[in-house]
């Protein structure tokens, strides 16, 4: 039996060493916020905060994990999609098919956490979660927005292969 404090709430489960904490979290604990993209820590589908930091849960095994550790899950970022990154990521229309979107959210909540004012490289150097509708302008204003305190004024500039911005 293996102890894990996610979302805060202690919790027993009984699987192998090896195994996944995505799969723990999503088979066991029914908590599918947490998606599997690719299983290889490439496309962050599965990103949850490990003590605060960005985790690709898809390859981290159960038994690298303390049971004095905490995991934060996208159900744990904020039961009711209060969180400011949330609000942020509705009020922009950040998602398109959201198959990522809750890894990205979490990466950007943990960037804004770490850096509460992020540059461009900021932002480029943390978010290397992988989104197949190509959202990413949208979620650099979704991050910038939060980090000045509002999503009313923000504003989504996007730049067009032949140079035009809309």
């Amino acid at each position: 039996m293996r102890r894990l404090n996610v979302n805060g709430l202690q919790r027993e489960v009984d699987v192998e060493d090896d195994t996944p904490l995505l799969w723990v979290l999503r088979e066991q604990l029914g908590l599918t916020g947490t998606k599997y993209g690719c299983g290889i820590a490439a496309c962050g589908a599965c990103t949850v905060h490990l003590d605060g930091v960005p985790t690709r849960s898809c390859v981290r095994p159960v038994s690298t994990i303390e049971p004095t550790e905490k995991i934060v899950t996208i159900e744990g970022l904020s039961p009711d999609g209060s969180h400011p990154v949330q609000k942020a990521w509705v009020a922009l229309d950040v998602p398109q098919c959201g198959f990522c979107q809750c890894g990205m959210v979490m990466a950007a909540s943990a960037l804004l956490k770490a850096k509460p004012n992020p540059s461009d490289q900021d932002i480029d150097e943390a978010i290397t979660n992988i989104c197949r509708c190509g959202t990413y302008n949208r979620v650099r204003a979704a991050i910038k927005a939060v980090a000045q305190g509002s999503t009313k004024s923000a504003g989504l500039s996007i730049q067009h292969v032949d140079g035009s911005v809309t």
